[in-house]
């Protein structure tokens, strides 16, 4: 599925829980590549909402770092 996926050329948005959103980051730069354009959001319309943006590598680096809590919504730029 993940094939077919990284020559889609719309943008897709996908849902994740949060203990698996490295993991999927991984997952996305190994079909993606390293530099398809993303943005991952939590806690969308909360208090605590937080958008990160960047290259895969770089928000997967971000969240590598950290603890996640939250709705996890990883929209992900289509193949140019």
């Amino acid at each position: 599925m993940m094939k077919k996926l990284a020559e889609e050329e719309r943008t897709m948005v996908f849902y994740e829980s949060p203990m698996r959103l490295v993991k999927t980051l991984n997952e996305f730069i190994q079909y993606f590549g390293a530099e398809r354009q993303c943005c991952v959001s939590r806690e969308l319309t909360k208090k605590f909402e937080e958008n990160k943006r960047g290259s895969l590598q770089e928000v997967h680096d971000h969240f590598n770092e950290k603890a996640v809590k939250g709705e996890i919504v990883i929209v992900v730029q289509g193949k140019e």
